[in-house]
């Protein structure tokens, strides 16, 4: 589907120079002098690479749908993540840098939907809240209880994330994926 390249929006997937690209950030500009413009930071899903291109509204872009399929994470092996589809239950390996600082929140059977582009694995994508248990959290420094203070804990997974004072070792709570941030406390 051709777009306008003004039209192009943050998480659009484009085709250009033969590569598939996802905008990253857009900045809309007119000005004073000449017609307005689109200034579009994009990635490619492929190589990884970044890239800041200049679309002008007279320009039109390729944009790609992708195909999407629920996959179920089985098991890590090293730096390769396997995945099984879940409808003819086919195995794929994956390297873990595909799914960047969200691969630590993989859990053993987790449900997950895959972006594929001609049934190539493009993109992993995870719940956006998982549970963890707290394995170690800092003690509450004495007169630091401001309502804004948080204190480091360290998950199960290795990862750490701001939590309240009154959040301590052996907690569950839930995390956003994305940000690395605490929700609330688990049910």
């Amino acid at each position: 589907m051709k777009i306008s390249g003004v039209d192009i929006r943050p998480g659009n997937i484009i085709e250009y120079e033969g590569g598939i690209w996802k905008a990253v950030k857009i900045q809309h500009t007119q000005p004073g002098k000449g017609g307005a413009y689109m200034q579009v930071e994009m990635k490619n899903l492929i190589d990884g690479r970044k890239n800041n291109v200049r679309f002008r509204s007279a320009e039109s872009v390729e944009r790609v749908r992708l195909d999407t399929k629920d996959f179920q994470f089985l098991f890590a092996d090293g730096d390769l993540l396997t995945f099984m589809d879940k409808d003819n239950y086919d195995q794929i390996t994956l390297p873990r840098d595909l799914l960047g600082d969200a691969a630590a929140f993989l859990q053993d059977g987790m449900d997950v939907v895959m972006e594929l582009y001609d049934e190539r694995p493009l993109s992993v994508q995870l719940p956006d809240t998982i549970e963890a248990l707290i394995v170690e959290a800092d003690a509450v420094v004495k007169g630091q209880t401001a309502s804004s203070s948080y204190k480091p804990a360290l998950l199960e997974n290795g990862v750490r994330v701001m939590v309240p004072p009154h959040i301590g070792a052996g907690t569950r709570i839930v995390v956003d994926v994305y940000s690395q941030e605490y929700v609330r406390r688990a049910d």
